[in-house]
């Protein structure tokens, strides 16, 4: 029996989560009623992260242990054969077994996408958050670059396991216009629970001038003395990558979303 690695995307839309949950559809539970159809007979399967119900992925990792009698490249498409149409396994590679796609990754990269628009966009809302007025972009960027680093973000969420650390290495946090929209791409080398939407919801604050720069520093300042957001919708976020090599040996790595405009 070998351990495989697969790459999935996901449109978490009309799912409850990753995280597997009784009587309601998730992600993790759909893969598993896949891989279950290819004669897996484990208990659960191995992921990087557990995403909220309504955020998307185009690279999260998943690992699992499997006879199977074909070249491990076949195996994508055994499972999207088997798959909803909202969730595809990108790519699956063979691992070692000591693989897990959580405690053996060094980096994970998330996007947030927003559209600054007093009209509504029924298509683009899918998968941003609306936003208006209009964010100050010169100090949306100045405030973000402030974020990297290794600090502690108690204000911006919470450790996964109780009494665990807060924390955080942020190697990148900047906003880039694409196309019509904004886009927010934070990498680190972990994330506390909630801790994207809820440094957006701050930024986005700030940037409408609601929250002064002073008082989201003193977040980063003081953490534990309160706490920022309310956090942004979670059908702005995406999971991107996540890296476990060296900088420039990637693994799960987004397709490129076009070209990238002038750094904010």
């Amino acid at each position: 029996m070998d351990r495989y690695k697969a790459i999935v995307a996901y449109d978490g839309t009309d799912y409850a989560g990753f995280q597997i949950q009784a009587g309601v559809g998730t992600i993790q539970g759909v893969l598993e009623q896949a891989l279950r159809g290819l004669g897996w007979e484990g208990a659960h399967l191995l992921a990087a992260g557990r995403t909220d119900s309504g955020v998307h992925a185009l690279g999260q990792v998943v690992a699992f242990d499997l006879d199977w009698p074909h070249l491990p490249e076949a195996l994508a498409p055994a499972l999207n054969a088997r798959l909803p149409g909202n969730v595809r396994c990108r790519a699956v590679t063979q691992a070692a077994n000591e693989f897990h796609p959580r405690y053996s990754a060094r980096r994970r990269t998330y996007r947030y996408r927003l559209i600054e628009s007093r009209q509504a966009d029924p298509l683009g809302e899918r998968f941003a958050w609306r936003v208006w007025p209009a964010l100050e972009h010169g100090l949306l960027g100045r405030v973000s670059a402030a974020i990297v680093g290794r600090k502690d973000f108690a204000a911006f969420g919470t450790p996964p396991h109780r009494g665990g650390t807060t924390v955080r290495h942020v190697m990148r946090a900047e906003w880039r216009p694409i196309d019509e929209a904004l886009e927010f791409t934070i990498q680190a080398d972990a994330f506390l629970y909630r801790m994207v939407r809820m440094l957006v919801g701050s930024l986005v604050r700030v940037g409408q001038e609601r929250v002064s720069e002073a008082e989201f520093l003193d977040l980063l300042g003081r953490p534990g003395a309160r706490h920022g957001g309310p956090a942004a919708p979670a059908k702005g976020l995406c999971l991107m990558r996540i890296d476990y090599e060296a900088p420039n040996e990637s693994e799960a790595e987004a397709p490129p979303s076009g070209a990238l405009g002038e750094t904010l």
